[in-house]
């Protein structure tokens, strides 16, 4: 398996803890070295380990963010 490299250059918020102990959090990531995007995911409390998660570019966000903006919650 292809190994790749991540970077957290921002913790923007820790959303949930699991019974596992693990956190679901929206942080800004840079990938592979690349410009970073926000990213939202399950991450073990040390950060070595991560679950499936979606990752977004500022556009896409902006995109969501008035999506939700929208919904009566």
């Amino acid at each position: 398996m292809a190994e790749f490299k991540y970077e957290i250059v921002e913790e923007i918020a820790q959303l949930s803890e699991s019974a596992k102990g693990w956190y679901k959090e929206f942080n800004l990531i840079s990938w592979n070295e690349r410009s970073p995007k926000y990213d939202l995911r399950e991450w073990a409390p040390d950060h070595e380990k991560m679950g499936k998660g979606i990752t977004l570019s500022a556009e896409e966000l902006k995109i969501l963010r008035d999506a939700l903006n929208k919904l009566d919650l």
